[in-house]
């Protein structure tokens, strides 16, 4: 039966080990679960749609178009052909064009040289979607802060929780201590009363404590899309270390896509300014048709190359390149200052995590003390030198320096992770 129980409590011990829950596994399930995350389907097929839309360029395009005109005259021959058939002994029958003249024609162009048009188009819908990719991930990024807040506040909750119980263990103690002594006639029921009213504090902090545990716990649910009850998390036993040189934060990656999109921007500047060469087929029903001097309806075709060059570019092209340099000053200084910021966060997170280093090393003695100093009070409320309200006052103060403790633990794990986060490792 031993045995057996032995194997059942180990069994439970691993089902709660599985059950728990680490601070990275958190982040990755607040990203799973962050509605925000929807954006990246939509980010990647915004991309394929703008360069499908960007590749078509090199399909023929298709023209129809019409027209129907009146005008005032005509193309005439200088020549009178009524003298002219006289002279000769016959008639010259000349064809009058009508005035009112209509056609419709369906043109089909193909591409051969754009000068790098659609290139450059097709670089510009992957700046921008790397751009909007780089905004999404600076988003998706500042929930690993907000899950750190709510996972190191659980945590600083539980080990509030545990000093509370250990207190709670301490006044049960002395009040029994206290009610021997009354019978003892050493204490009174002033001294008991002391006492109990010190335990309902004790009780009164719990409440308090769990409340807001419960509430942590309700928040962090909510992030990571599974509900979390009991103790379902772990406490951080690696400790990151990140270099105070080393940055890697996504917004270092925005700002280079949007220099990037500038690049883009000036390549297309550049396409602008080159001929394009295509090929064309107009088939047309009209009325003159090809041959002016046919007053009747008729079909007709032309093909050929078609050769153009604007130079309109070059009137704003001195202005567009410098609105480039300017908005590629602007990302510089942007990343100028988010480096600066990052790095004075930096610097007073690592001054925070040297104080409470500091602060570590001095409360295990400091707890030694306070417990030397509540064991000499025991011992004298028990000769009848020190009064009970003495004692509770050194009790509350070793509770407190085990609080301290506690809390400078979490922490310090806290401004760790939180420091890591700052350099973006």
């Amino acid at each position: 039966m031993r045995r057996t129980f032995m194997v059942f409590v180990c069994c439970l011990s691993v089902l709660a080990g599985h059950a728990q829950l680490t601070l990275k596994q958190c982040q990755e399930l607040a990203q799973q679960n962050y509605p925000l995350v929807k954006r990246y389907d939509l980010i990647a097929q915004a991309r394929e749609y703008n360069l499908s839309n960007a590749s078509k360029g090199y399909l023929p395009q298709f023209t129809l178009s019409g027209k129907a005109t009146y005008q005032s005259d005509v193309t005439k021959l200088p020549v009178d052909f009524d003298a002219l058939g006289k002279k000769l002994g016959m008639a010259i029958d000349v064809p009058t064009l009508n005035k009112g003249q209509y056609s419709v024609a369906l043109e089909v162009d193909q591409n051969i040289y754009d000068g790098g048009h659609v290139r450059s188009q097709q670089k510009l819908a992957h700046a921008e979607a790397d751009i909007d990719q780089g905004r999404q991930e600076v988003d998706m990024y500042a929930l690993r802060r907000q899950v750190n807040q709510l996972y190191f506040g659980i945590l600083l909750l539980d080990e509030q929780l545990r000093q509370n119980t250990l207190l709670a263990a301490d006044l049960e103690r002395t009040h029994q201590q206290v009610s021997a002594y009354i019978k003892n006639g050493i204490a009174s029921q002033a001294d008991i009363d002391a006492v109990s009213v010190e335990i309902l504090s004790t009780q009164q902090q719990r409440v308090g404590l769990e409340a807001s545990r419960t509430a942590y716990l309700q928040m962090l649910s909510l992030f990571v899309g599974k509900e979390l009850s009991g103790n379902t998390l772990e406490m951080p036993t690696d400790r990151p270390v990140a270099h105070p040189f080393d940055n890697h934060r996504p917004e270092l990656r925005l700002f280079d896509a949007q220099a990037a999109q500038l690049g883009a921007q000036n390549a297309a500047l550049n396409a602008r300014l080159r001929p394009s060469l295509g090929a064309f087929v107009q088939g047309a029903y009209g009325n003159p048709g090809i041959d002016m001097l046919k007053s009747k309806p008729s079909a007709y075709y032309v093909a050929g190359l078609r050769l153009s060059w604007n130079f309109g570019a070059l009137y704003t092209r001195r202005n567009d390149l410098r609105l480039i340099d300017n908005a590629r000053q602007q990302i510089a200084i942007s990343r100028d200052v988010f480096l600066f910021n990052t790095r004075l966060q930096s610097t007073q997170e690592q001054s925070t995590l040297a104080s409470l280093r500091k602060q570590m090393r001095d409360d295990d003695e400091v707890i030694r003390l306070r417990g030397n100093v509540r064991k000499a009070a025991e011992a004298k409320v028990a000769n009848g030198t020190m009064t009970v309200t003495d004692l509770l006052r050194d009790i509350t103060a070793e509770n407190l320096a085990r609080n301290t403790k506690a809390t400078h633990r979490v922490q310090l794990l806290k401004q760790l992770y939180d420091w890591n986060d700052t350099m973006g490792n």
